[in-house]
């Protein structure tokens, strides 16, 4: 069987990174605290508790799906903008845009009796229009409990990443991310992977916070899951990597419908938060 490569919080950034790009998975240990991972635990707790389990097979019909962990936990605010994470998936991104943003935030408990998830690139969120030479999106996914092979540890194919569409991995092919909890999987929009099947009496959780270049649309539509009457609290660092800022010069401004700004009716997103630009000229001032 395939491994994914596995390494300490403090080991070099780029080995890791390099193994990330090589593979397009890789493993890092130790990167939550316990008592960081406490205290998302407890904040999620009742939102996952109150969510549904799936519809259909691919998102799990004994799995719970929780979003809007920005606007819901401060606890998870913190593994959004967890620097080496941002900095990968920075580094990772930025030859394809200007900034990058938050994609999507969810909680995934794999309840027992779980079968495994087909296998699948999650860059098809966009439909196959991206082209394959463009990588849209960097993923985490953050371990609240261990990940073993028995309750459902992420399934991945490393080194799948520029596969044809219609090859189909063997056995020996695969890999599962087999990790300790408060452990962090990297892995990239294009490399094939699926959640595993839990074969226990206990749930996997695990928190899969993704980011995207600024010029996609993205999974989990911030502006309805973080509003603005939430957003306006929030470190400005984190305001844009939400979106409420702009992807480039002309892409993302607002009009605000109850009247027309001093400057100009095209307006930068900062200021429905009350702040302005750090960084970004006022289209038409």
């Amino acid at each position: 069987m395939a491994q994914v490569q596995t390494f300490a919080h403090d080991d070099d950034a780029d080995q890791i990174f390099a193994a990330f790009v090589d593979d397009g998975a890789a493993i890092v240990t130790g990167l939550c605290s316990d008592d960081q991972r406490a205290a998302v635990s407890e904040q999620i707790a009742p939102y996952v508790t109150a969510t549904p389990t799936g519809l259909d097979d691919f998102t799990g019909r004994q799995t719970q799906r929780t979003g809007a962990l920005v606007a819901r936990s401060e606890a998870c605010r913190e593994l959004v903008m967890q620097p080496l994470v941002v900095g990968m998936a920075n580094r990772f991104l930025e030859p394809y845009c200007e900034r990058i943003q938050l994609h999507l935030t969810q909680v995934i408990n794999i309840g027992p009796a779980q079968g495994a998830q087909p296998l699948h690139r999650d860059r098809l969120a966009w439909g196959g229009y991206v082209p394959r030479e463009i990588e849209p999106q960097f993923n985490t996914m953050w371990a609240l409990t261990d990940f073993t092979e028995e309750n459902g540890a992420t399934r991945i194919v490393p080194g799948s990443v520029s596969w044809d569409d219609d090859r189909r991995a063997s056995d020996d092919e695969k890999a599962q991310a087999v990790m300790p909890a408060g452990s962090v999987l990297f892995y990239s929009g294009s490399v094939i992977h699926g959640g595993g099947e839990n074969r226990t009496e206990v749930d996997r959780t695990g928190i899969n916070i993704t980011y995207c270049l600024g010029w996609l649309r993205t999974e989990e539509n911030q502006y309805l899951s973080c509003p603005p009457e939430i957003a306006k609290d929030l470190n400005p660092d984190l305001q844009d990597m939400l979106g409420y800022t702009q992807g480039s010069y002309a892409l993302g401004y607002f009009s605000d419908p109850a009247g027309i700004g001093e400057r100009s009716d095209i307006q930068p997103p900062e200021l429905r938060l009350g702040r302005k630009p750090q960084s970004r000229r006022l289209l038409g001032g």
